[in-house]
């Protein structure tokens, strides 16, 4: 079972009419909801299952700058922008605070990324930096262990994925928006070529556009209208723990495992540097696409054939607007945790740090994340469906980026000028003979 999500009043019914029509009640989702709202649009989110239900409550909770994707750094940016005036902006808690996000370096290799990405960011600003010896040791008070440096950033956060988007959405809600829980959208309602309303189990509601922000459900929703959106699916387990004393502030990954405080004294701590891949008949449909990212991250993968298989090869790919879709089937997804896993993380934190040897693990859960090729979201508009925006495929950076994210998919959804250059999050990359390139994080 996930973790518990705040909740928040909602709407029984959608509007017959809106502006913009927000799919999925994610962070990413609730963000353009808002975002929309704020410039004065109608706007109505519709949520199969209830807000925040899937990976944007199961994610770490970081809020980082520190080792991404350069072609994310602007967003991410933007993010924390948004991030620093978050509480004030929605009126209540989501959790942020400047902790800082620390990155361990295990070999000279890893220092050497570390000093070459450090260089490279300093175009943006940003304040990485690598440390070592004291001012490394005061960063991680009370461990055992000296590590050799690390990849460091003193104005990174964290925020509680339990608490974040309901907020944003309740904010939404409160600005002018509709917010429908327990409301799948079965399709889109095309007239003349072009996205003119979408079809939910409650209704239809006619309107001028349309964001998909349905993470990991967002390839088998555009999957029925030929358009191939190349998205896999990665398990992530997480493991809570009770309030604790005496553990590092600042949200740390060493590689073998990775942890951040929580808002209430707890910990969420997973394993690193190993991810769980479901086998599924997408796999070999994307193989070629995705063969650079296996080849850059082969020691960080484990490939997995489990029912999920089976799941999805029965899964309806298309279905009558008139009936249930897989997306009623489903509300949510709540995939079983690699508990093993995450113990033997919880188990390296306490022989790390002394002072975690009474710690107490309070719950384990996983989520499925949406990944891209170059696990580089999409945000943009489809030439093939005019008046549809994509923003999805995340890759597991989505909660940190959320927010400006949600900004640039407003910005496609409303033609406004974008927030950041929004070509390295373009739909055709995919097709237009552009090279996956493939960048390490740590």
């Amino acid at each position: 079972m996930g973790p518990a999500v705040d909740r928040i009043e909602t709407d029984n019914h959608p509007p017959a009419e809106t502006g913009i029509v927000v799919i999925g009640g994610g962070i990413i989702g609730t963000s353009t909801a808002l975002a929309l709202t704020q410039r004065g649009v109608a706007v109505t989110l519709c949520e199969k299952g209830h807000i925040a239900g899937e990976q944007s409550s199961r994610n770490w909770g970081w809020v980082r700058k520190n080792g991404r994707d350069e072609r994310e750094i602007p967003l991410i940016i933007e993010s924390l922008r948004i991030w620093q005036g978050l509480n004030q902006t929605v009126g209540a808690e989501t959790g942020f605070r400047v902790c800082g996000v620390v990155s361990i370096a295990r070999t000279d290799a890893d220092r050497a990324r570390h000093e070459a990405w450090a260089e490279k960011s300093r175009l943006y600003q940003i304040g990485s930096r690598v440390v070592e010896g004291a001012e490394l040791e005061a960063l991680l008070p009370g461990a055992t262990q000296k590590f050799r440096s690390a990849l460091y950033n003193p104005t990174d956060g964290r925020a509680e994925p339990q608490m974040a988007a309901p907020a944003i959405a309740a904010a939404a809600r409160r600005e002018g928006a509709s917010v429908v829980i327990g409301c799948a959208v079965r399709g889109l309602d095309m007239v003349g070529g072009r996205v003119a309303g979408v079809i939910t189990e409650k209704g239809r509601i006619k309107c001028d556009g349309v964001v998909l922000a349905g993470g990991a459900w967002s390839r088998l929703f555009c999957g029925a209208y030929g358009v191939t959106l190349p998205q896999l699916k990665v398990l992530s387990s997480v493991v809570r723990t009770a309030p604790i004393e005496g553990l590092p502030d600042s949200s740390t990954n060493t590689g073998e495992f990775a942890f951040r405080k929580r808002l209430d004294g707890g910990y969420n701590i997973a394993g690193g540097g190993n991810h769980t891949v479901p086998i599924v008949p997408d796999t070999f449909r994307f193989f070629v696409k995705f063969l650079p990212a296996l080849r850059a991250e082969w020691g960080q993968l484990h490939l997995s054939l489990n029912d999920r298989f089976m799941t999805e090869a029965r899964t309806p790919k298309r279905w009558a607007m008139d009936e249930p879709s897989p997306f009623e089937a489903t509300r949510v997804l709540d995939p079983t945790p690699d508990t093993a896993r995450s113990e033997r993380a919880v188990a390296r934190v306490k022989a790390l740090f002394p002072a975690a040897a009474d710690m107490r693990i309070v719950q384990h859960w996983a989520g499925l994340i949406d990944v891209t090729p170059d696990a580089v979201p999409v945000i943009s508009t489809v030439e093939e469906i005019p008046g549809l925006v994509i923003a999805t495929g995340f890759s597991g950076h989505g909660f940190g980026i959320g927010p400006g994210a949600g900004r640039l998919a407003a910005d496609h959804a409303v033609g406004g000028e974008p927030v950041v250059d929004p070509a390295p999050f373009r739909f055709s990359r995919f097709s237009d003979g552009t090279k996956i390139r493939v960048e390490a994080g740590f």
